[in-house]
């Protein structure tokens, strides 16, 4: 593949805690960083897909658009197990790009292995949990597409399989295979979700830096990373971008994500209401961040309400789907012992880990109000199931606040969307195994 001349540098770094940055600042930003990269011939743009359209990255690739026009010849969204993107999507997302350039990556059959980090890595990472090696994989046109440059675009925020989404992650799991895929998600659940979420460095981390450094060097990959929040009038804005080739300008993104999009109160949850947008979450794939990303600040026996509209499935794919139907969301225990014991769930290492993350472990009640599934099918994978539409009347998007609402049966706080943050109640067991 096409090497190139590494900078090793941060090209840009702006905003801040109370930052709101306009779209004229992030393309001047881009375009400030891109011009300081001189001449380029042939350009990838590795976006996410529509589930993360807040990130501000369907913008950004508008701009690498205009500002290197027919060079930039590929689009390919890093997609991971994600199903690919409609033209209503891609045209919603990224404005007036040509379709013709837009790629769909397949987790399954699309990749190239690029070598292979050992199993002594993965066990001193997941502390002896696991023994297993971990194959870099990524999608083939990254490799084989003759670029000299890759412009890798997303956001920095909370996550729970990484810790902090982006960076690497784009490339590795948003372009990576089955295996890659697979094995980092369940280090991540075994090492425990809970320590991880929030945190820049950790066990998945460190398995993702040991590729780059050591097998992803000759790929010429620049990140343009935006940290996005909520401000005081519950509007979304970008606090940063942060341009670079190497690691500083993940850190200095993630250092802000967890200011602004790590949320710690001081009381736990009793109650709480999460809202997803049916045009980006179809699945309880998706849509259990709402699970991860409040887990931390729900009490014992609290209860979650996730209103899902536009969910219709389990899984993105019909064999996840068919996973999750079969083994459910029966917490860490059931499911450790269904992989050691069906050989067709330890094949699909990233569904055990999903079941895992979207389990309560027994601590607190999910009811799950999905406008395209049936109570039987909701009930039977372990969680409890409400109407959607009645519960949509009952807490109305349109009428409730970000944070905590007052209503007839108490106090309940409202997240509309899970995938922008992350909650915590500092004194609760789960806050404190972060630290163990």
């Amino acid at each position: 593949y096409a090497k190139a001349a590494h900078l090793m540098s941060l090209l840009a770094a702006q905003g801040g805690p109370a930052s709101e940055l306009s779209s004229d600042d992030l393309r001047e930003t881009l375009h400030t960083a891109l011009a300081s990269l001189g001449d380029r011939r042939r350009v990838l743009a590795v976006p996410p897909d529509f589930t993360r359209r807040d990130s501000q990255a369907g913008l950004l690739t508008q701009f690498a658009y205009q500002f290197y026009g027919s060079r930039l010849t590929d689009v390919l969204p890093a997609l991971g197990t994600h199903t690919p993107m409609s033209d209503q999507s891609i045209a919603t997302m990224f404005g007036n790009i040509p379709r013709a350039l837009f790629r769909d990556h397949n987790w399954r059959t699309d990749t190239r292995k690029l070598g292979e980090i050992p199993s002594s890595f993965l066990r001193e990472q997941s502390e002896g949990k696991l023994d297993y090696t971990w194959p870099v994989e990524v999608n083939q046109l990254v490799v084989g597409g003759d670029f000299d440059l890759i412009l890798s675009i997303g956001q920095v925020v909370p996550h729970e399989v990484a810790g902090m989404a982006n960076h690497s992650k784009n490339i590795l799991v948003g372009t990576g295979g089955r295996e890659a895929i697979n094995r980092s998600h369940y280090l991540g659940a075994v090492y425990g979700m809970e320590r991880i979420m929030g945190r820049a460095d950790n066990p998945v981390r460190r398995v993702f830096n040991y590729a780059v450094e050591h097998f992803l060097q000759g790929l010429p990959i620049v990140y343009v990373q935006t940290v996005v929040a909520r401000n005081a009038q519950g509007r979304l804005v970008v606090r940063g971008i942060f341009i670079g080739d190497d690691l500083e300008c993940f850190y200095r993104a993630a250092e802000l994500a967890n200011i602004v999009n790590f949320q710690r109160l001081e009381q736990p949850l009793k109650k709480a209401v999460v809202y997803l947008d049916p045009h980006e979450y179809h699945s309880t794939w998706l849509g259990n961040k709402a699970i991860y990303r409040t887990r931390m600040a729900l009490a014992d026996d609290a209860e979650l309400i996730v209103m899902g509209p536009g969910v219709n499935s389990f899984g993105e794919d019909p064999s996840i789907d068919r996973l999750i139907r079969m083994y459910g969301y029966r917490g860490t225990p059931a499911t450790l012992a269904a992989v050691a014991s069906h050989p067709e769930l330890a094949a699909d290492l990233s569904a055990a880990a999903h079941l895992i993350h979207g389990s309560s472990e027994g601590r607190f009640r999910v009811t799950w109000c999905a406008g395209g599934l049936s109570r039987e099918e909701v009930e039977s994978v372990g969680f409890r199931y409400a109407d959607c539409d009645s519960m949509l009347r009952r807490y109305d998007p349109a009428k409730l606040r970000h944070g905590w609402n007052a209503n007839e049966a108490g106090d309940l706080f409202y997240i509309s969307n899970p995938g922008l943050g992350l909650w915590s109640y500092e004194s609760s067991g789960a806050e404190r195994n972060r630290t163990s």
